[in-house]
């Protein structure tokens, strides 16, 4: 459990300021004791009802599109054209502009406060936020992050760290790992092995620190003050898809630093053709699966009496959606989906609805998705009108029809869903209409509503 009595009385200050205006817990409403939130980095609608095509045959068959809270939510960054629902579905270019970038979006929904693309917990100003996770630690919880991509991406490093760039990994995986009082980071950015789970001709160093903070690590002599006591605690790592499985039950160790024996993804950046249908491509082997580090933070944060706080990044949905690579857009989709699943069966066996919130969202999308032949269309005035297709059904383990309109992100809405303590005072920020996507909240919104739930407790 950790001790909540060593608190930053400059951060907490911080954090009850970004407080002002929210409404705190009303009578009869439950404040989750533990946040799992589910982050598919450039997943869009099209992105989920693509891999529900592909496994199950029809669209909305993932556990999570069944959550009682269902909306939409905007992403634009600070500085940003607002998203505005009417043009959207007007001009089929319109949400090719404004758009956020992973590091501002994931900003957003750890503070609650919009920045500029690239910054990592710091505003426009480059003045450092204070993020749920800071807020959550000196509540006495514990934090965790998880990612199918390196740990100091720009969405994983949004929950640990403060940086003006998300291009400053070497320094970004220094707080994170030095620093901060996470309890488990898992990621990739192994130095010694290259994408395809191989010895690495050449270390590289940059995503873990350099090659000091690895030597430390790997001598069990590095880590931050994760109980606030005051002294360093220093990690325990993991590295072998054993190790992951072992972790998944029974006794743990105090700190988990899990770093599989791969580079920058688990496989999305395999060998191989990229442009084959899904799990055609055989699996690196030896690489444990996002459900399964999943499992094992969970088996290491719920340790806490207190609580805790658990990011989870589908990180390499991104990266396929950038490649406009069918098939394994959908493998990483399906990789994030099974991770869901897996934490609501815990929920459901270990804990329950009444104490832990589950959130599932994506912080931009990717590639801008679409059904086939979709696009601006000559109108019979002699005009153009802009038309959206849906994905094209070929049946279960078929890959579905679809259509890639560009490599890059979008300014269009992506899905939220919720379900558990809390969710449904997300209900009260979903005030934007869409006229195809239907009620909306903003990103912002969604950190601002966790760290009411913190400060409630």
């Amino acid at each position: 459990m950790k001790n909540s009595t060593r608190k930053s009385a400059a951060v907490l200050l911080l954090g009850l300021l970004g407080m002002a205006g929210l409404q705190s817990c009303r009578p009869g409403e439950t404040v989750p004791q533990n946040v799992i939130l589910f982050i598919a980095d450039g997943s869009g609608f099209n992105h989920v009802a693509a891999a529900s095509l592909f496994m199950h045959g029809r669209e909305g068959a993932q556990v999570y599109t069944r959550f009682p809270m269902r909306c939409a939510v905007s992403t634009y960054p600070a500085g940003g054209p607002v998203y505005d629902p009417h043009s959207a579905w007007q001009a089929f270019s319109y949400v090719e502009d404004g758009t956020t970038d992973s590091a501002a979006a994931a900003t957003a929904m750890s503070t609650g406060v919009k920045t500029c693309n690239g910054a990592i917990n710091v505003d426009p100003d480059k003045n450092r936020l204070t993020s749920a996770f800071e807020i959550a630690e000196q509540r006495g919880k514990s934090t965790g992050i998880v990612s199918s991509v390196f740990f100091s991406h720009a969405t994983p490093a949004c929950f640990a760290a403060h940086n003006p760039s998300r291009d400053n990994y070497l320094a970004i995986a220094r707080e994170m790992l030095l620093e901060s009082p996470v309890d488990v980071i898992m990621g990739c950015g192994h130095p010694l092995f290259n994408q395809q789970g191989k010895p690495a001709l050449v270390p590289c160093y940059a995503y873990i620190g350099g090659k000091e903070t690895w030597e430390a690590l790997r001598l069990g002599r590095a880590g931050g003050d994760a109980d606030l006591d005051g002294e360093a605690d220093a990690w325990t790592l993991v590295e072998t898809k054993a190790a992951f499985q072992a972790l998944m039950s029974g006794p743990t160790p105090r700190r988990v630093l899990g770093i599989p024996q791969v580079f920058q993804t688990l496989q999305q950046e395999r060998m191989g053709d990229g442009q084959a249908a899904p799990f055609t491509v055989s699996l690196i082997e030896g690489i444990p699966t996002l459900r399964e580090m999943t499992l094992a933070a969970l088996n290491v944060l719920d340790e806490d009496r207190d609580g805790f706080f658990l990011m989870v990044e589908g990180g390499a949905v991104d990266w396929a959606a950038h490649d406009n690579q069918d098939g394994r857009m959908i493998e990483e989709q399906i990789d994030f989906d099974r991770a869901v699943e897996a934490v609501v069966d815990w929920v459901e066996a270990h804990s329950s609805w009444k104490e832990t919130l589950i959130i599932v969202t994506s912080d931009h999308e990717t590639g801008y998705l679409t059904g086939p032949g979709s696009g601006d269309m000559a109108s019979g005035d002699d005009g153009m009108s802009a038309v959206w297709f849906p994905l094209q059904n070929r049946g279960r383990g078929e890959m579905p029809e679809l259509q890639w309109n560009i490599g890059e992100h979008t300014n269009s809405l992506v899905p939220f869903y919720a379900k558990g303590a809390g969710s449904l005072r997300f209900e009260e920020y979903a005030v934007g209409s869409d006229p195809v996507r239907g009620a909306y909240l903003d990103n912002t919104d969604i950190g601002r509503v966790l760290i009411a739930f913190l400060e409630d407790r």
